[in-house]
């Protein structure tokens, strides 16, 4: 058993005010393995208040030295790879070479890339007699979810820490322990007291007191679209900056002329991936009507084929949702799409075979999805695949602007041209073009319920940032 007793404000660790714990569940073993503090409201006003104190000199240091000092963080996070993987995978049950490459990987990549950007970043611009000033927007409140832990953290808090931003950071409850992962290199890196600060702890008590705190300048927040809207409900009455990634239900496309079974072999790895539980996954399949019963055989044996288990082995491509909440959640969505007439072609709402404890759902593929019904339209985050027949790519546009959502989506065609020409009408922040990867230096975020705000590379920087203008004389005419 893992037990942090201390919470991290103004570079020390220190008891919280309170005496409540939360619980850190590992969903494969449905064991408790570890206790963290619940910090309070009184706990935010300390960490607030610490990086209040730290804005002012912080904010002055120049490129070069915040560079540093992400230097010595990618490093670090470098160094304790193999912890970070083996923590995640302990916490939110992802597979373990998953959690090397992708839980870990990632922030040890876009904290490299927030390093490179300050080398090269202009803080100001001359405007003919204006001197355009890019400063920090102050104290940022980074409250994450639980699905890419240590990923969504990093990206905020070393673009906030780029941008010359004071941090206090509020993880997942259900994912705390990378959190605390982070604290440790923050502390070891000698961060400057009050810059980085941690204030575990539920939505209900320390997301609540954070975002409506009038010493945090800037909310930056990732979760459901639900929590979204009260997070910008309570930071309104302050006028603070909000940046919000919610929920997606992201349409992948494949046009008449793509290869479909490279496509829907892609497509559904992409759902299934972190056991569905990835706000850009591809969920909704829309396949010409031609091709749509063997998209539906492939779909079906692909994720028939999916290795479910343990995510200690090697073997597993689909561990555990994170809770018991989340799988029941998935199972009651699988429920609906049977019950409002969707063909079941893979999966269901039963256990897999032979894992009798853990939060585990089966890779489940939908057939005969219509546009109303509640599997097409809201967000499952679990590994459910619902696919849809189109007629022409005017009815493909249709149905793939049809959602409330516009965070990601997905194009397959022979001519890349063609695939362009499609994903210039999605109503969506971010499309892939036959099967590509995310580029961390370009701007993720999305359109309608799926937020406003862009993170990662010079537009993730910006969020941080505002601008002043010095208007300066013109000069006297000769």
């Amino acid at each position: 058993m893992l037990e942090h007793k201390n919470i991290y404000i103004d570079g020390a660790w220190r008891r919280p005010s309170g005496e409540e714990t939360t619980e850190v569940v590992n969903p494969a073993t449905e064991q408790v393995f570890a206790t963290v503090p619940a910090a309070t409201a009184t706990d935010v006003d300390a960490a607030v208040a610490a990086a209040r104190a730290a804005l002012p000199a912080w904010s002055r240091t120049t490129p070069a030295l915040r560079k540093s000092f992400l230097d010595r963080l990618h490093q670090r996070l470098a160094e304790r790879a193999s912890d970070i993987a083996a923590t995640v995978t302990a916490e939110m049950g992802s597979p373990q070479h998953f959690s090397a490459v992708v839980q870990a990987g990632l922030p040890i990549a876009v904290a490299q890339s927030y390093a490179r950007l300050l080398e090269t970043y202009e803080f100001e611009e001359r405007i003919a007699n204006a001197l355009v000033v890019k400063e920090p927007v102050g104290v940022v409140a980074a409250i994450t979810p639980w699905n890419y832990p240590l990923h969504q953290v990093v990206a905020k808090v070393a673009a906030a820490l780029a941008a010359g931003c004071t941090v206090v950071l509020k993880p997942s409850e259900l994912t705390p322990l990378n959190a605390y992962l982070l604290a440790e290199i923050a502390d070891s890196i000698e961060l400057p007291a009050g810059v980085f600060n941690l204030v575990p702890g539920t939505g209900s008590v320390v997301g609540e007191a954070l975002a409506s705190h009038p010493g945090v300048d800037m909310v930056s927040f990732t979760g459901s679209t639900r929590a979204g809207r009260r997070i910008g409900e309570v930071a309104a009455a302050t006028v603070k900056r909000v940046a919000l990634e919610l929920g997606g239900k992201s349409a992948n496309i494949i046009l008449p002329d793509a290869d479909l079974d490279t496509a829907v072999r892609e497509g559904v790895a992409n759902v299934m991936m972190n056991s569905g539980q990835t706000c850009t996954a591809w969920t909704r399949m829309l396949v010409h009507q031609d091709s749509y019963a063997r998209a539906v055989e492939l779909a079906r044996k692909a994720a028939e084929d999916t290795v479910v288990g343990d995510p200690a082995d090697e073997e597993t491509q689909v561990g555990p949702v994170a809770s018991a909440a989340q799988r029941d959640q998935v199972r009651a969505y699988i429920a609906d799409g049977i019950g409002q007439g969707a063909r079941l072609v893979a999966g269901g709402t039963e256990p897999p075979r032979n894992l009798p404890t853990g939060y585990y759902v089966r890779p489940t593929v939908f057939a005969d999805v219509t546009e109303e019904m509640t599997i097409a339209q809201e967000e499952i985050f679990g590994p459910v695949l619902v696919l849809m027949a189109y007629q022409d790519e005017e009815d493909a546009l249709r149905i793939a602007n049809n959602s409330p959502y516009g965070l990601s989506g997905a194009v397959s065609s022979a001519s890349e041209e063609r695939a362009l020409a499609f994903a210039r009408r999605l109503e969506t922040g971010m499309v892939h073009i036959n099967g590509a990867q995310l580029n961390l230096l370009a701007p993720f975020g999305g359109y309608k319920q799926s937020g406003n705000g862009r993170e990662l590379g010079v537009h993730g920087l910006e969020e941080f940032l505002q601008t002043k203008a010095l208007q300066l004389p013109a000069p006297a005419s000769a």
